[in-house]
């Protein structure tokens, strides 16, 4: 199957061709945050596979047009310029970031009259959900709000109400930090310390500083706002520097990557790993008891998908399961659902409406999915992990757990 084949020479209108519905994307498929931008695209392209295979939607196939932005705005707001002017693409489908996407939106906007929406990003930030740019994209996970809500109120419920905060600076740390703040605002509480790192720093760099400045506020737990290089980073730091306290990250983070990062490097990997707390917003790939998390597991089994073709020669190593590419599984059926309900004859004028008749949808994860005029965000849910460290692999942390764990 083509993955990221420009068009066929039959004629098309906006990403539509006799054989062939085209969704444009523009990722990190190179730099330190690669990982979720192929983990995102694996997990779609193991369903969108099955799709085609299988006659593709109402006989046309799903096409994804590919471009690398490295996890950066100015990238992304180029790929995105040639995605709607130059491809021609149906609609936007599975960007990663909050500063990527936060410097797309406005384009969206500008190019109103051509109908362009943007489905799925990876990112919890607010500014896809609310005026002015939340009537120009569908999100399915819930956000970073109810993330560090939810992270806040269980570490306040178990008595750790210091917490610091350690966030990349820029439009997705402020977010987080936003998040962090607000929630413990409601316990009457502020953030006791908090340091931030530059977007793009590495595992290898030296995070001691920030660790060495939150030591002085003595957190009782710190709440991690960045990607995964610089969170391992940070946790090794920590735990190097005796900070020895409960370090959670939002589901953004990319956890595999991020514990992989620490076993490879670490003679015991263990003593890192205890202190970690990660926030989902898809359920653990390990309960086959759901059917959509079946069809995953088998469907990644089945089709195994690789790196994009472009990126074929990287030494990246895929998992062969994780939160990242389950979410990109769960978007790709969602978004074929999307394209099933346009009908045969698909103009971007269908899609809001097409959209809006989803309520109650059965997607297999345990929780309904539901849309319509003043719900732009499918899902609301939040999951709790922390890793199994004879197995090195994240495992959930059910409820009333939190204070035998920490």
């Amino acid at each position: 199957m083509s993955n990221s084949s420009p068009l066929t020479s039959a004629s098309h209108t906006q990403g539509i061709s006799d054989n062939e519905i085209v969704l444009g994307t523009s990722a990190a498929f190179t730099g330190p945050s690669r990982g979720l931008g192929i983990e995102l695209y694996r997990g779609a392209m193991a369903y969108f596979q099955h799709v085609n295979e299988n006659g593709g939607v109402h006989g046309r196939k799903i096409v994804l047009k590919l471009y690398d932005d490295t996890y950066n705005a100015d990238p992304a707001v180029e790929n995105t310029m040639k995605l709607m002017l130059e491809d021609q693409v149906f609609a936007l489908f599975g960007y990663v970031g909050t500063p990527t996407v936060t410097r797309v939106l406005p384009l969206l906007k500008k190019f109103q009259e051509q109908e362009f929406v943007l489905f799925f990003p990876f990112t919890g930030a607010q500014p896809q959900r609310q005026p002015p740019y939340g009537p120009f994209a569908f999100n399915l996970r819930a956000s970073y709000r109810q993330e560090t809500a939810g992270l806040v109120d269980n570490f306040v419920g178990i008595g750790r109400k210091k917490i610091g905060v350690f966030y990349q600076a820029d439009a997705y740390g402020r977010s987080g930090w936003a998040g962090v703040r607000e929630a413990l605002s409601k316990h009457h509480l502020k953030i006791v310390g908090e340091v931030t790192y530059k977007r793009g720093e590495k595992f290898t760099n030296s995070y001691e500083a920030q660790v060495e400045r939150l030591n002085r506020d003595k957190p009782e737990a710190v709440i991690c706002i960045g990607a995964y290089a610089a969170c391992a980073g940070f946790l090794r730091d920590a735990v190097d520097g005796d900070l020895k306290v409960p370090i959670a990250n939002l589901s953004f983070v990319g956890s595999e990557n991020l514990l992989k990062l620490i076993v490879d490097s670490q003679e015991d990997p263990g003593e890192y790993s205890r202190y970690l707390v990660n926030s989902q917003v898809v359920p653990s790939y390990e309960d086959l008891s759901l059917a959509g998390i079946a069809q995953y597991d088998d469907f990644m089994q089945k089709f195994n998908p690789g790196l994009p073709p472009q990126w074929a020669d990287s030494d990246y190593k895929t998992f062969d399961r994780s939160f990242v590419s389950l979410e990109g599984f769960i978007n790709a059926r969602l978004m074929t659902e999307i394209l099933q309900r346009i009908g045969p004859e698909p103009t971007r004028g269908k899609i809001e409406e097409a959209v809006f008749t989803i309520d109650n949808l059965d997607l297999g994860i345990g929780e309904m999915v539901s849309f319509n005029e003043a719900r732009r965000q499918g899902l609301d849910k939040v999951y709790y992990t922390i890793v199994d460290r004879d197995k090195n692999v994240f495992v959930p942390l059910r409820e009333g757990e939190w204070s035998k764990v920490f």
